[in-house]
């Protein structure tokens, strides 16, 4: 068993699927063409982390959106012939790996990379000049070609939303079995009372608006944690008004506290998945999301949230401005975030894995390393079809 992430540069939604994976297959080596230990938690510092020749690129850690076009290059110099079973996370070019014949590559995609299925609108929300979209611009039609043509790599694609399943389809034509990201239930907390203040935690980047966010509160008055870091970052301090702050990064307790005592949680980028959401939710707290992409399969309105309907300091200021903490309910919240728990993933991935080494092979043996450190071999038997006999 091996695992595959694009980049590890940036410890994001992407990077937290790729620790439940890891806890999963805890034996397993972790490829990446890049890795940059710093802007990890230290629990990733005990992994088997490999990386490729790229690593060794100057200022690679540093640069490595400009070296988009190389990240195929990367991918498949990686050598995974050792391995009859790999599982790719990819929101870029990680599906570009090569495997052998016999083996069977799983590709858990966030997303078909965004910068070239949808790259005009990339461009806008990052910001880029005339010179800088069209020199990237005129690249994007081999990369895409070159995307396609890897995503016959693939044995079986797993999607996180309805969202990713049909952009799946849309670029590579192929079907995929949906599993959410899991949220661990074990590491949030419900708060006592309706929380002091809207919260916004992400990365601080372009497309994600965070922007809007904080020139609504400044306009309304009204308090604003802004808990995170980014390139945005010196330009949502100039547009902040005195009800914002700024929290920096934060992990483990202190993340759990900013969500346990927010009166809401603030989404107002369209997300593939999103899982800060659903860590909101296990926290007990509404979410107040744009209404767009994967957050419409987690949050159910009037229940555990509101909507709003535009990228627009307007249209985030009315929902603010309407948001009702008593019409919601802490445990209810949470009871609704228990239904993407990591348990469930857990058993959702491993049953795939199975199911898809099986097909490869009717009669098959293999060990599997799991969660805890408990090894289990799976001796796999076809019964009926598709119906399987684990024993």
């Amino acid at each position: 068993m091996a695992l595959v992430h694009d980049a590890l540069v940036a410890y994001g939604g992407a990077e937290k699927v790729l620790e439940e994976l890891h806890k999963l297959f805890p034996e397993a080596p972790v490829f990446a063409p890049i890795y940059n230990p710093g802007a990890f938690p230290s629990s990733f510092q005990s992994w088997d982390i490999r990386t490729t020749w790229m690593d060794r690129v100057p200022f690679a850690r540093k640069g490595y959106r400009a070296l988009f076009p190389i990240y195929p290059f990367a991918m498949q110099s990686i050598d995974l012939s050792a391995y009859d079973v790999v599982i790719s996370s990819s929101f870029s070019f990680a599906h570009h790996i090569h495997t052998t014949e016999d083996a069977v590559h799983l590709c858990y995609c966030h997303s078909p990379a965004r910068f070239m299925w949808d790259y005009h609108r990339y461009a806008n929300n990052e910001g880029f000049g005339w010179l800088k979209q069209m020199l990237i611009g005129a690249t994007i039609p081999i990369m895409k070609a070159l995307d396609r043509s890897s995503a016959g790599n693939v044995d079986q694609w797993i999607s996180t939303s309805n969202l990713i399943t049909r952009r799946i389809h849309k670029s590579y034509g192929f079907d995929s079995v949906i599993i959410p990201p899991p949220v661990d239930l074990n590491e949030f907390h419900v708060g006592e009372g309706k929380g002091d203040y809207f919260l916004l935690l992400m990365r601080l980047v372009g497309w994600k608006r965070a922007d809007i966010v904080v020139r609504a509160a400044t306009d309304l008055g009204l308090p604003l944690v802004v808990a995170g870091s980014g390139r945005e970052l010196a330009s949502l301090r100039k547009i902040a008004g005195p009800t914002v702050t700024f929290a920096g990064r934060v992990d483990g307790q202190a993340k759990a506290d900013l969500y346990a005592n927010c009166r809401a949680f603030i989404l107002p980028s369209s997300e593939d998945f999103g899982i800060t959401p659903l860590e909101a939710m296990a926290s007990g707290r509404p979410v107040i999301a744009y209404r767009h992409g994967g957050v419409l399969d987690t949050v159910v309105e009037g229940v555990t949230g509101a909507f709003f309907d535009h990228q627009t300091p307007e249209s985030v200021a009315d929902a603010m401005r309407n948001f009702d903490p008593s019409h919601y309910d802490s445990a209810r919240i949470r009871d609704h975030a228990a239904n993407f728990d990591s348990s469930h993933f857990a058993r959702k991935i491993l049953d795939l894995v199975v199911s898809c080494r099986a097909e490869r092979k009717k009669l098959v043996q293999f060990p599997l390393t799991l969660q805890n450190g408990v090894q289990a071999n799976h001796h796999i038997r076809a019964v009926s079809g598709n119906v399987m006999d684990f024993r």
